[in-house]
């Protein structure tokens, strides 16, 4: 299993096994990882799941929808690398990946 590196915004790390095919945001919360609240449960609708790739694994993400994109617009803390973690899914390419949480999801 690919290990996913999640970072909370205050720097505590958390290397998971996260299976393929699972979104970041189930790899998260399976792991009680805090700063994924998730409040839609992963239909993309909601924003609580908002998480920043880092740059270096930006490609390997792969880019976000229009859809996600525009639900994305609506947050303060948008970065260039914004995406919601449940549209994420994660690959044997991720392995050590980062993933940081923004503050305002805790």
């Amino acid at each position: 299993m690919p290990i996913i590196n999640y970072v909370e915004f205050n720097g505590k790390e958390h290397a998971v096994d996260v299976a393929e095919g699972v979104s970041l945001m189930q790899g998260a919360m399976d792991n009680m990882i805090e700063g994924i609240i998730a409040e839609c449960g992963g239909c993309g609708v909601c924003c609580t799941c908002h998480c920043m790739i880092d740059p270096q694994w930006a490609e390997t993400a792969g880019a976000a929808t229009k859809d996600e994109s525009e639900l994305l617009e609506i947050l303060d803390t948008r970065e260039e690398n914004s995406r919601l973690s449940c549209q994420v899914r994660v690959t044997a390419a991720m392995d050590g990946m980062v993933v940081r949480l923004p503050e305002s999801q805790y």
